[in-house]
């Protein structure tokens, strides 16, 4: 990605912006001995994926067999990963004291939204900061505690959002330990709402990639299958980076559709496979990497886009009353057509 030269600007100059969000994988079918008699959901794991923005990547996994267990039980494992001068993104399930004091010790910062469970000191009323396209942003400066003993100052975000949530929230409260003058409140609060983006890499997985198979009922079966799902995502972010650098960052952005390129890839592997033996394949184990950027340059030139445009749908209707009678539970279609006609 790097010699392709694509890499959207970083929000704060100077720091890598990492987004980590957890999903749980949805239930399987119950071919296993002890799920058949069962008919409750099968759930076989639980993933965090730390997804990296700027490149379009998903830069590391961290699993768990168990479907029902928390995602900070992943914690512990998942800030030894933490590397000085990052920001880490996360929602209220990734805030929990320790984890937030863990990355500080590493050198880096978190811009993590509130949960009720975390307890904090206030070193001030919050103060205005301006304005985002959600809401009004004001900030104060609090210290974290645990146990009663103060353990990190922190800035205490609060974005008063001009619609609620879809949990009925009127306020979100943003946590983070970036400094004032490298992060101001409305920057930050711009960041945390960037979190869509690793949601939208989620459908693409769920979607386009097949990442939840419902077949795989081994918990190690489906986080494979998952952990592949990922890497995939990886490989067809390069591809639409050589075709950014080819057509536009604005035009892929925009216009291509990541399912209709998955879907292509899907069609054709088999052909090739067989009209191109294995040993053909081996040269780009050995290819320089200007070489094979070189070559993923050409082939994006070629790619008529048209092809992979997307088709957005239109914004969404209201639904009508629906009227019901149970002495008629059903109707036929083609008599309502043909009375509208």
């Amino acid at each position: 990605m790097d010699a392709l030269e694509y890499a959207r600007p970083e929000p704060f100059p100077g720091y890598v912006v990492k987004i980590l969000d957890g999903n749980a994988l949805a239930a399987t079918e119950h071919r296993l001995k002890e799920l058949r008699r069962l008919r409750a959901g099968a759930l076989p794991g639980k993933a965090v994926v730390v997804y990296e923005p700027a490149r379009n990547l998903m830069v590391d996994l961290f699993a768990c067999e168990d479907g029902h267990a928390q995602e900070r039980s992943l914690l512990p494992a998942l800030v030894e990963t933490v590397q000085r001068g990052e920001v880490w993104v996360g929602d209220r399930n990734f805030c929990v004291t320790d984890f937030l004091v863990g990355i500080a010790q590493r050198g880096a910062y978190f811009i993590v939204r509130e949960h009720e469970q975390v307890r904090f000191t206030p070193r001030e009323a919050m103060r205005d900061c301006g304005r985002v396209e959600t809401g009004t942003v004001a900030e104060q400066r609090v210290v974290l505690t645990r146990a009663g003993q103060a353990t990190l100052a922190v800035r205490r975000i609060a974005v008063r959002l001009d619609q609620p949530t879809r949990d009925g929230d009127t306020i979100v409260h943003i946590l983070t330990n970036l400094p004032p003058a490298a992060a101001p409140a409305t920057v930050v609060a711009r960041v945390y709402r960037g979190r869509w983006r690793l949601e939208t890499a989620f459908q693409i997985l769920a979607t386009a990639l097949a990442s939840e198979i419902d077949t795989l009922a081994y918990p190690k079966a489906a986080l494979f299958g998952f952990a592949v799902a990922v890497v995939t995502y990886n490989v067809l972010a390069t591809a639409k980076a050589a075709l950014a650098k080819v057509h536009g960052a604005d035009t892929i952005e925009r216009e291509f559709s990541d399912y209709y390129l998955a879907a292509e890839l899907d069609a054709v592997a088999a052909g090739m496979a067989v009209a191109l033996p294995a040993q053909d394949w081996h040269v780009f184990r050995v290819l320089p990497l200007t070489e094979f950027v070189a070559f993923l340059l050409t082939l994006a030139q070629n790619v008529r886009l048209a092809r992979f445009r997307k088709h957005p749908r239109g914004p969404k209707k209201p639904q009508p009353k629906r009227s019901y009678d149970p002495k008629h539970p059903h109707v036929s279609t083609a008599r309502l057509i043909a009375a509208r006609k």
